[in-house]
């Protein structure tokens, strides 16, 4: 029997991806380990190998299909010995068991002598519409051929509608949904009249990156109370030391200055534990590990790969990752080990000439860092007036995990790293 390629589960949030691409066509033969396809998710374009050997039969999921659901069959394989006409009256449906039988209706109740006549609900009431089984492809396959699912018989389990039903449907000549249908569609359905006074524009369609960004940060914004705290740090002693290191390295690593904050910021949250927390309704989470989400920009969003037990690596070993990372990123070819996980955020605008800005907080952690550029500002040292390089930072906080005092703690506490870089090694 041909085998059924699934869509894969990249990450434990995944549901649904789109097939970017495949590597094979109908009639290759692929051994196990072989590049198939590449899946894209909100995060990153991975690849998918196969599991098995034999020869493409059928690709079900054409390239750039969206909105794939996790564990559809994408794909057919036959085995050795198997031809085309194994792959007929394949089921490519995805459900675990047959459908769910329905409930019968109870005795009905004798009426009163006189009843009061009852409204007649509308004919396209959701409580009303019989429910229709059908697998996923069958569904999808329907809606692309516009055809009323209600208007076919199924042959799968308890009369469940599956591909060869619609194929045979398409064969019979069924009509369109649009010319059986005389049912207006409700006024909700309809799109809005275009504005006669808006500007041209370009319609951009949304990715999945983009739509989960939108997703997350409008949940972030709309259900975590968010406080901020601002401080300036001197960084004249950090951007020597800095230097002094770069010198030495004779071309071994190159430490910017947000490698040293991301090490600052590990080494603060040892130093403050209660900083390093997450809300749950369960109760507070205390996290053992200075795992560091840092923020990088690439095409179409954002991501932010993680630096774990930043307090622990040296410079020369963040410098390094954060940089693998970052062209990982860029390149869509993070795993998900790579990017989930982290306990708290850094997101660095300075190399914008940003001077400062408030960063929204990256659920469930509880704090992002926001850091802008460093620059000479006139400072007052010892009763006068002197220029010293300065740079702002932001601290968003989650006021259900830490508490204002504990912000100003962790605070206090990275300032002093930041300005003089050396404590850091104590």
């Amino acid at each position: 029997m041909p085998v059924k390629i699934l869509m894969p589960a990249l990450s434990p949030t995944m549901t649904d991806g789109k097939l970017a691409k495949w590597h094979v066509a109908e009639g290759d033969n692929v051994n196990s380990g072989d590049v198939i396809a590449e899946i894209e998710t909100d995060k990153a374009t991975m690849e998918v190998e196969a599991v098995e050997e034999g020869t493409v039969g059928k690709l079900l999921v054409s390239e750039g299909s969206e909105n794939v659901a996790v564990n559809a069959v994408i794909a057919l394989l036959l085995e050795e010995g198997e031809s085309d006409g194994d792959l007929e009256g394949v089921d490519v449906s995805t459900d675990a068991g047959p459908a769910p039988t329905p409930t019968p209706a109870p005795e009905p109740t004798p009426a009163p002598a006189a009843p009061a006549p009852a409204p007649t609900p509308p004919a396209t009431s959701a409580d009303n519409a019989q429910r229709i089984f059908a697998s996923p492809l069958a569904k999808r396959m329907a809606q692309q051929a516009g055809l009323d699912l209600s208007a076919i018989s199924g042959s799968g389990p308890n009369g469940r509608i599956i591909k060869r039903d619609v194929e045979s449907a398409l064969s019979g000549g069924l009509p369109a949904v649009a010319a059986a249908a005389e049912v207006p569609a409700p006024v909700t359905a309809s799109a809005p009249a275009a504005d006669p006074f808006e500007p041209e524009f370009e319609l951009v369609e949304l990715t999945s990156m983009r739509k989960t960004i939108a997703a997350r940060l409008t949940e972030s914004k709309q259900t975590v109370p968010h406080f901020y705290l601002r401080i300036d740090c001197e960084i004249d002693k950090l951007l020597a030391f800095r230097k002094e290191l770069n010198d030495k390295a004779d071309g071994a690593y190159k430490l910017s200055v947000n490698d040293i904050v991301i090490k600052a910021a590990g080494v603060a949250l040892k130093k403050v534990p209660t900083a390093n927390a997450s809300w749950s309704n369960a109760g507070l989470k205390l996290y053992k590990s200075a795992d560091i989400s840092v923020a990088v920009a690439i095409d179409g969003g954002l991501i932010t790969p993680v630096i774990r037990n930043a307090d622990a690596k040296g410079l020369e070993d963040i410098s390094n990752e954060m940089r693998a990372l970052a062209e990982k990123a860029r390149d869509g070819k993070l795993m998900p080990e790579e990017y989930q996980g982290g306990t708290f955020s850094i997101s660095n605008l300075g190399m914008y000439g940003v001077q400062n800005f408030d960063a929204v907080i990256n659920p469930p952690q509880a704090c992002i860092l926001a850091v802008g550029a460093g620059e000479p500002r006139p400072v007052v040292k010892d009763g006068a007036l002197a220029v010293a390089t300065v740079m702002s930072l932001t601290l968003s906080v989650d006021h259900r995990a830490v508490d204002g005092a504990v912000g100003a703690e962790y605070f206090a506490c990275l300032k002093g790293l930041l300005e003089d870089p050396v404590t850091m090694l104590l």
